[in-house]
């Protein structure tokens, strides 16, 4: 009876560290590269980016079907596989995005000089 004890907490330990293992090592690796794959799937024209071997480059076509992406090194063109991409350092924002952020930014300006004019009226009145 006593072994019996001893084989089940030998099992429930085993199966505690698999546990911990799974959730301290295998599962934000597995984060982490789908993160990589995420950002390689979303690489287009002008995103500036660094390969594995620490070349920076901007990128100047990706042809999925072959999974190659063709680099820029000041003037230079170097393909490359999509693998080899180790990080974007700067995404080429897109123009409808731009188009779409304007607005807001002038909405901000100008509520920021509305405040101006509200902070020099408070100012004048103080002085009076």
């Amino acid at each position: 009876m006593n072994n019996l004890n001893s084989g089940m907490s030998t099992i429930v330990m085993f199966v505690v560290l698999i546990g911990i293992m799974y959730f301290m090592m295998i599962r934000p690796q597995k984060k982490q590269q789908d993160a990589h794959q995420k950002m390689l799937s979303s690489l287009k024209h002008g995103d500036e980016v660094i390969t594995i071997g620490g070349l920076h480059a901007v990128v100047d076509s990706v042809n999925d079907e072959k999974n190659i992406i063709t680099l820029d090194c000041d003037g230079v063109l170097l393909d490359f596989s999509k693998s080899s991409i180790a990080r974007v350092t700067q995404k080429q924002e897109d123009p409808i995005k731009e188009t779409a952020a304007a607005p807001k930014e002038t909405a901000s300006e100008t509520k920021t000089a509305d405040e101006a004019k509200e902070t020099a009226s408070d100012s004048e009145q103080k002085e009076d």
